[in-house]
């Protein structure tokens, strides 16, 4: 139910984020509120809330703690993954180096890919998947936790859904999302990692994200 559920929203944001890119800026993504809120003057008005990405912390590839504070003042690109899938993480990869490759000249553009397999990707690990897929130097961070830590907030803050089932070929089952994080830590965009059309349309969407900064 969970996947379909994150499958369902996901889905739909995206038909409104498509619809959106003629206005030259993208759309923020997922649940939002209305909050009252009090001017300097007195008076008060409505304001949105828009849902955002809460403080974590996770050892990287190095056994260092990657926090919020790793991404200040940065947009990033989050993925859900683990170094043993054969299905469709080579490809999610692959497609998200040529993202790393176009834009690693951008100190203001990071990565984050939190492995879903807590069992055997410990740090070391994804310091040799890191080395190997040659993006070990800090700009594209890899995220160990627990169990409930990174399941948690793949499904209630990336919107991904995320499963361990011993019945599934891997042993994991879950979405291929590359996930556009803005500088506020809201969410941007979502595009089917495995979709060589949804990365080239990431590819054109960070250079919007990044222009809201200048304006």
């Amino acid at each position: 139910m969970k996947l379909n559920f994150s499958l369902s929203l996901l889905t739909a944001t995206l038909i409104f984020m498509s619809s959106c890119q003629n206005e030259k800026k993208l759309p923020i993504l997922g649940p939002r509120a209305a909050e009252t809120v009090t001017n300097p003057d007195g008076t008060t008005q409505i304001d949105t809330v828009y849902k955002t990405i809460p403080s974590f912390s996770f050892l990287n590839q190095d056994s260092v703690a990657v926090t919020q504070d790793t991404f200040k003042d940065k947009i990033y690109i989050a993925d859900f993954f683990f170094t043993s899938c054969s299905t469709i993480c080579p490809t999610m990869h692959r497609n998200m180096k040529e993202i790393f490759e176009k834009y690693k000249d951008n100190p203001e553009v990071m990565y984050l890919s939190h492995t879903i397999d807590f069992k055997y990707d410990k740090p070391s690990v994804l310091k040799k998947y890191a080395e190997k897929l040659g993006v070990d130097n800090g700009k594209w961070q890899f995220a160990y936790g627990s169990k409930d830590s990174i399941y948690k907030i793949a499904e209630n803050d990336y919107l991904v859904a995320v499963i361990e089932d011993s019945t599934a070929k891997d042993g994991y089952i879950h979405q291929g999302w590359l996930v556009l994080i803005d500088k506020q830590k809201r969410i941007r965009g979502a595009y089917d990692g495995t979709d060589s059309n949804q990365v080239a349309q990431l590819m054109k969407d960070i250079p919007l994200l990044l222009a809201e900064d200048k304006k």
